[in-house]
């Protein structure tokens, strides 16, 4: 079929980039060494099989905004094949995946500050308590990054990712992959379950679509560079780190600096330190901001408490929707800091709510996509490796659905409310 113009102004480059800088985030400066240190050598595999899993994911999503352009993303979809309940449950999977994601976010940038400044644990927690802080109080007075510093930091991102494998990749020896498994097999699918946090972004795509010229030409062309220049940039990096460090890279909380430092000394961990600040600054900055806008939106469909709704109107600021994400966030930040708990819990509780929303959208596909299609086929295989990721979360899982069903809730007593009202007589 032939595709026709939908009136929007991207170009296939510029879809591409803008995809690419949306997945891209704060994981990747720290996912090396988690992987591996949760499975060794062997977390090779699980990042080759989350960029395997992009390709069908990332398809079903540019199949759903090349048919039905929109910039809801995965939320329409859902209301579209299961109703507004179903709806607001992806919408509160994303809301309160910002308070438990942006402690280990913060976490990230303050570990690279600390092997500046030395400090350890101190240094870490008050770093990533002032980045919660100053990121909040940005949102509260309405500053924010433009799409084009947003599109720059994950550029910036990239071709630090590309400079550092290319002077430490000449030190790595393959004697490093032995033993290749120190954990066990079963450490691979925990380690993916880990590694979702650096492939959260590709519904992005979906959200996109509306904005091409010609949404079912360019979206999966757009896309396909995209899952390309991912998987290349995050193999790459995961391989260097293993090759490079050997078994110190599952106890580094700086691989980038200590790739960097072996090739052109220390001075080199002060560059990748701001480059992990300022990184970290902008992503955060990103998901208040949506994550604020998002409930209030949520609270002006009533989804959420009405008081949250305040500011939702375009060019306004949602000041109460911002101080909670604030507030959560500290009180997350708090809890792993005084339990010690490091990175790995916090990120699974927020890719647990990441990968329910994956599951979400691509059980919307299966009912909107043409059944027996070449692209239903590819949704089919992208459900079922979701939700064989969201079982590999464990028990972490619990934590996005009990969210999900919370806004259930929420919103059948939210109904039911006014027709009690109605029926003996209130008015409201």
């Amino acid at each position: 079929m032939a595709s026709t113009a939908f009136g929007g102004s991207l170009t296939v480059p510029q879809g591409a980039a803008l995809s690419v800088g949306a997945v891209l985030g704060t994981g990747v400066i720290t996912l090396p060494a988690l992987a591996a240190e949760v499975a060794g050598p062997a977390s090779l595999v699980a990042w080759a099989a989350l960029v395997v899993l992009s390709v069908p994911l990332a398809c079903t999503f540019a199949a759903l905004g090349a048919r039905h352009p929109d910039r809801g993303g995965v939320s329409t979809y859902v209301r579209r094949a299961f109703g507004e309940r179903a709806a607001g449950a992806v919408g509160w999977c994303f809301y309160w995946a910002v308070p438990v994601g942006a402690p280990p976010a913060s976490m990230m940038a303050g570990g690279y500050v600390a092997d500046v400044v030395g400090g350890g644990r101190t240094t870490t927690a008050v770093v990533a308590a002032a980045l919660v802080l100053g990121t909040g109080a940005m949102n509260l007075v309405g500053l924010r990054f433009s799409g084009r510093a947003q599109l720059a930091l994950a550029s910036a991102l990239a071709v630090l990712m590309l400079a550092t494998m290319a002077v430490a990749l000449p030190h790595g020896t393959t004697a490093s992959l032995t033993p290749f498994a120190p954990h066990g097999w079963s450490a691979v699918g925990t380690a993916a379950a880990v590694l979702v946090w650096g492939f959260a972004g590709w519904e992005a795509v979906a959200s996109l679509a509306g904005d091409y010229r010609h949404p079912r030409r360019d979206v999966p062309r757009s896309t396909a560079v995209a899952v390309g220049v991912v998987g290349l940039l995050y193999l790459g990096l995961a391989a260097t780190s293993i090759l490079v460090l050997g078994p110190a890279a599952g106890r580094s909380r700086a691989p980038l600096s200590d790739l960097l430092a072996l090739a052109l000394g220390d001075q080199a961990r002060v560059v990748t330190a701001v480059v992990a600040v300022l990184l970290t600054v902008g992503a955060m900055n990103a998901y208040f901001a949506g994550g604020a806008r998002l409930g209030a939106a949520l609270a002006r469909d009533g989804a959420l408490p009405a008081w949250l709704a305040r500011g939702h109107a375009a060019g306004e600021v949602p000041r109460r929707s911002v101080l909670v994400v604030t507030a959560s966030s500290l009180v997350s930040l708090t809890l792993a800091a005084v339990l010690d708990l490091g990175l790995a819990p916090l990120m699974l509780l927020a890719t647990g709510c990441f990968t329910l929303v994956y599951v979400l959208g691509t059980a919307a596909a299966l009912r909107l996509l043409p059944r027996g299609s070449g692209v239903w086929w590819t949704a089919l295989a992208a459900n079922a490796s979701v939700c064989a990721l969201l079982v590999l979360n464990g028990v972490h899982a619990l934590w996005a659905l009990g969210v999900a069903a919370l806004a259930l809730l929420y919103r059948s007593g939210a109904t039911r409310q006014p027709r009690l009202a109605q029926r003996s007589g209130v008015v409201r």
